[in-house]
């Protein structure tokens, strides 16, 4: 396609898709690869959607995380309010051949315990995971900076508890 603002959105958004992916995986962990593709699908288009409404009054990865998360909380909610039956998983008759990797393990419990939290929690630890700071945060959740503190402070105590019980 020759149309240059496509170009434009297609260079943007491919310069931060890990933003998508993590968001993807935050919010639909454990759930079926089809499922986290359709979110990632759904995000994609709000992002071309809303595209033309990027005036770039913030940086392009905060609009991103912005259109990406309310994406993604909206699915959550959808999804609560019409749950689907679980398909069975294929089981496999044979041995690992290699040996769990211990930083893999680290890293799906800190998954776990992010998936315990709120959806708008789950917002603010990604945000803060990623190294945005406390007024990105409330500019892309659209809380004062106050009270992301205050929440930060609360996250990591739950995130602390709940990883402490799993050792």
């Amino acid at each position: 396609m020759n149309n240059p603002q496509y170009q434009e959105f297609l260079k943007d958004v491919n310069a931060h898709i890990n933003i998508v992916h993590k968001v993807c995986r935050v919010y639909c962990p454990g759930h079926l690869e089809a499922e986290r593709e359709d979110v990632f699908q759904e995000i994609m288009f709000q992002l071309w959607r809303s595209y033309p409404h990027f005036k770039g009054q913030s940086k392009f990865s905060t609009w991103m995380y912005k259109v990406a998360l309310n994406t993604a909380i909206t699915y959550v909610k959808k999804s609560a309010r019409n749950p689907a039956t679980e398909k069975l998983r294929p089981t496999h008759d044979f041995a690992e051949t290699t040996g769990p990797n211990p930083e893999d393990e680290k890293l799906s419990l800190l998954y776990e315990a992010i998936d315990s939290l709120s959806p708008l929690d789950k917002a603010i630890i990604l945000l803060y995971l990623e190294d945005n700071s406390y007024q990105e945060i409330a500019m892309i959740i659209g809380l004062t900076k106050t009270n992301v503190s205050v929440r930060l402070v609360r996250i990591k105590k739950a995130l602390e508890e709940r990883l402490r019980y799993t050792d």
